[in-house]
């Protein structure tokens, strides 16, 4: 096994080719200095000849270099009957000036032979000119050899033949790709084990995720000899994504000991994550390992207790190694544990009394249709309630919202809130795109002149829930909102949950749209304070 593996980045080309997944040249160029930061090896840029985008991008990458990381344009192998010289593909390949190239060709004999038309032979002679080219250029490239694995199993021979052909023109790295992400680790591991006896190039592997292997399909190429792998942040990618390098190169670091990204960055990781889900405007997945929400959360009073004694016993690395935080969810499952533990920020962890009626408060919330696990804003600020650390910023007097729709087909939401803020009455009215866009603007415009500060929170996802289905268009909704949000100007940006519940739509928006704002001034009041504090010192 390799004592360091290079990590290969294609989240902006492969990951792009996922549902619902765009970067905008913007996007592409933040996220391409993000991965730098990071360490990541190699950053795939696109398919220079594809489209404008990714040609305007190697011209700004070109500008401003990455500081570490080496960019890849990715194209294909020359057409047939056409010399290298004189592929366009190839000459937008040299022309986006990267210091590597990476090529994709056919390993399959019925592609070759169904799909473009040649001959076998002709195939190994568009991969070698093509390598040839590139490396008498001056690139380093890399030669994605697409369907391998399947190939391998039908006919190994001609897989093998057309690396050798990449190979002997200079291909820096043979890639093998598990393109339809069909193959098992133990099927992954002997065709490398065979690779790595007849070539001497580095070997690379990229695998896809359609059987939930992706990763481990990486790790069996790495025991069994690659030292480059490919993926993307997040898993984002086509069909059921690629592999996603962040659990990988944890695994490949804690579990293995094998070098890769830049050691103290690490804990980073989180961060990135957030930062790749954030710019694509895509939810996180909170179970995804080492860096979702829910990676280091624990919710069984037991499980809490043991932890709180040694983490060890319930995780298997610190969250901060990865730059995630422990969680203790809060729900009528939980024990005093759970509360206490959310109740140390304030000192009454051993408050007994409190713990117990807080704990009562949440069983009783929960059976009529609450639930805190998604809703950590609204947990503390019950909890600061029971305590006496919460005042309000403002107080309802009446609010209002409805919904028309025009004869000319036109829907118009609209919403009104009275409102006593800091002793003013103030009452404001808002048009929205629905009735919790309408409802969200008429509070900021009553709020804005008092709390600037919330120019700083934003919505990022909206949930109802029907809690009682028997009572059917009658029944409870609960509303969990997720909100981002940052306390400082400037400031890193964070994420928090809030709840509803009512009969009414509307009036659970309500609960959580209020929750969200009081608990945003919250900590941005708390904020400011601790800067006063520390500047007086």
């Amino acid at each position: 096994m390799a004592t360091r593996v290079d990590i290969y980045d294609t989240t902006l080309r492969d990951g792009t080719q996922g549902e619902g997944f765009s970067l905008s040249l913007q996007d592409k160029l933040q996220i391409a200095y993000k991965l730098d930061e990071l360490g990541i090896d190699y950053i795939e840029g696109g398919f220079p000849v594809s489209n404008p985008k990714d040609e305007a991008f190697f011209r700004e990458i070109a500008a401003k270099p990455p500081k570490r990381a080496r960019v890849s344009a990715f194209g294909m192998t020359r057409r047939r009957g056409v010399a290298a010289k004189d592929d366009t593909t190839l000459a937008a390949l040299l022309a986006a000036e990267t210091p590597m190239v990476t090529i994709v060709g056919k390993t399959s004999p019925y592609q070759v032979q169904t799909v473009m038309n040649v001959t076998l032979e002709e195939n190994l002679a568009m991969i070698a000119d093509s390598v040839r080219l590139l490396r008498e250029a001056g690139r380093t490239v890399v030669y994605d050899a697409e369907h391998f694995f399947d190939t391998f199993k039908a006919d190994a021979d001609y897989a093998i033949a057309t690396l050798r052909a990449a190979e002997q023109a200079g291909a820096n790295v043979l890639c093998l790709c598990d393109t339809n992400g069909g193959s098992m680790p133990e099927h992954i591991a002997a065709a490398v084990q065979r690779v790595k006896r007849e070539t001497s190039a580095t070997i690379g592997i990229h695998t896809h995720n359609d059987c939930g292997l992706a990763v481990a399909n990486a790790q069996a190429a790495v025991a069994a000899g690659a030292s480059h792998v490919q993926g993307t942040m997040n898993g984002v990618g086509e069909r059921c994504g690629n592999m996603d390098l962040i659990p990988l190169v944890a695994n490949l670091k804690f579990k293995y000991g094998i070098d890769c990204l830049r050691p103290e960055k690490f804990e980073c990781l989180t961060e990135v994550s957030r930062f790749v889900y954030e710019t694509a405007n895509f939810n996180p997945v909170s179970g995804q390992p080492y860096v979702g929400t829910s990676a280091f959360a624990h919710k069984g009073g037991m499980h809490v207790h043991a932890v709180q004694k040694d983490p060890s016993t319930y995780e298997h690395v610190s969250p901060e190694s990865v730059g995630n935080s422990r969680k203790f969810l809060v729900s009528e499952l939980s024990g005093a544990s759970n509360i206490a533990e959310m109740a140390r920020k304030f000192g009454v962890d051993k408050d007994r009394d409190t713990l117990r009626a807080v704990l009562g408060k949440v069983q009783d919330l929960e059976n009529a249709g609450y639930q805190f696990e998604a809703a950590e804003a609204s947990f503390e600020l019950l909890l600061r309630k029971q305590i006496g650390r919460h005042h309000s910023f403002f107080d309802l007097q009446k609010y209002r919202v409805t919904t028309s729709r025009h004869e000319s087909g036109e829907v118009v939401a609209e919403a009104s809130v009275k409102l006593t803020v800091d002793g003013v009455l103030e009452h404001r009215v808002s048009e929205g795109n629905g009735p919790v866009d309408s409802f969200d603007r008429a509070l900021r415009k009553a709020l804005k002149e008092k709390y600037p500060a919330i120019q700083d929170l934003h919505l990022s996802d909206y949930k109802v829930r029907v809690v009682n289905t028997s009572a059917e268009t009658a029944a409870v909704v609960r509303v969990v909102i997720d909100w981002k949000h940052k306390t400082t100007p400037g400031g890193a940006v964070t994420h928090f949950g809030t709840i509803g519940v009512s009969g009414n739509v509307i009036d659970a928006t309500w609960h959580a749209l209020c929750d969200a704002f009081e608990y945003h001034l919250l900590l941005v009041e708390e904020a400011a304070a601790k800067t006063t504090a520390e500047v007086a010192q």
